[in-house]
């Protein structure tokens, strides 16, 4: 009976200090990092946080790429559909929400997937987020006045002279980021690149991440063609939906922004549209370039999701 006892203890403790993991899945848009995603989590029996800041919002459903039906079924994700686009959240609200719904989730399970390709919200959970300085007031205001003025190139050729290593990494199609960066330059006379933090913060518990990327022409491809099935699925009308919002930061991003100039009458729609793969092929290069610095991250090719899983479980061991 005590020996029983004892097994029955020291499985209890197994269980309950048992390493949890958290698999990041990464790269750039068109991938296939949702499909990759779901089969790892019906592999492993958990759960998927989503980590692409544009599909928090409810009203953001075609030009986001967002799961459908079918796959959010598949597997229980969060983080998706959880916002208004009339709400304002940041990576920093991410990382203290994503922690926590973590938390809760390793209660039950020892593997949680997060996939996206939003760079600085996968970083602000496994790395936490840079500690940036109080801007000065007025500085923000008066960008924002440039922006509205001048339009985004004068904030992104800006950026590109104050700081060019930040401009090779961020979505410079996010004018809500160019602004950021430029905010904390105008403050205090010190590129945004140069408060990166050089040390991770803490973590309960480990990484294995994983990265998806295949040759440029196969990429460029997928992307045009999904590009053109928002189209047909009706990302016209969706944007016509959103005119009342048009100016909320998520709304100034690649997929939405060409399709309102289009609606001022700056675009066609088919120049609108081609504006729209070029953005997109561009914002994938970006993304690369991002999660391409961290030398943690194990590459594969799309279509590998058995190599994945057995690599995976070979690191758990």
């Amino acid at each position: 009976m005590t020996l029983y006892w004892l097994i029955f203890r020291l499985a209890h403790w197994l269980i309950k200090n048992i390493i949890k993991t958290l698999i990041t899945i990464v790269g750039p848009t068109a991938i296939g990092k949702t499909a990759l995603a779901i089969e790892v989590a019906q592999a492993f029996r958990t759960a998927i946080i989503s980590a692409d800041s544009r599909q928090f919002y409810r009203e953001m459903t075609i030009g986001t790429a967002k799961p459908n039906d079918e796959e959010l079924q598949a597997a229980p994700h969060f983080f998706i559909n959880s916002l208004s686009i009339k709400d304002t959240y940041s990576a920093g609200d991410f990382e203290k929400d994503a922690l926590a719904k973590l938390a809760e989730l390793f209660l039950e399970k020892n593997v949680v997937i997060m996939a996206g390709g939003s760079g600085l919200f996968v970083n602000a959970v496994c790395e936490g987020l840079d500690e940036l300085p109080r801007p000065l007031p007025g500085v923000r205001e008066h960008l924002n006045q440039l922006y509205r003025n001048e339009g985004l190139t004068s904030i992104q050729e800006k950026l590109k002279h104050v700081d060019p290593d930040y401009y090779k990494a961020v979505d410079i199609y996010n004018p809500q980021r160019i602004i950021r960066a430029l905010e904390v330059y105008e403050s205090t006379g010190q590129p945004f690149s140069s408060f990166r933090k050089e040390q991770s913060a803490p973590r309960p518990f480990q990484l294995i991440k994983i990265g998806l990327n295949t040759e440029r022409n196969i990429l460029y491809n997928r992307i045009n063609k999904r590009v053109d099935l928002m189209m047909r699925q009706g990302l016209m009308e969706e944007v016509q939906r959103l005119i009342p919002y048009r100016t909320q930061p998520p709304l100034l991003t690649v997929g939405y922004a060409e399709l309102f100039d289009h609606l001022d009458g700056k675009y066609t729609l088919e120049e609108a549209v081609d504006k729209i793969k070029q953005h997109t092929r561009q914002f994938a290069k970006r993304q690369i370039t991002w999660f391409k610095k961290d030398s943690n991250t194990y590459w594969f090719e799309p279509g590998q999701t058995a190599e994945i899983i057995t690599f995976i479980e070979d690191k758990l061991k």
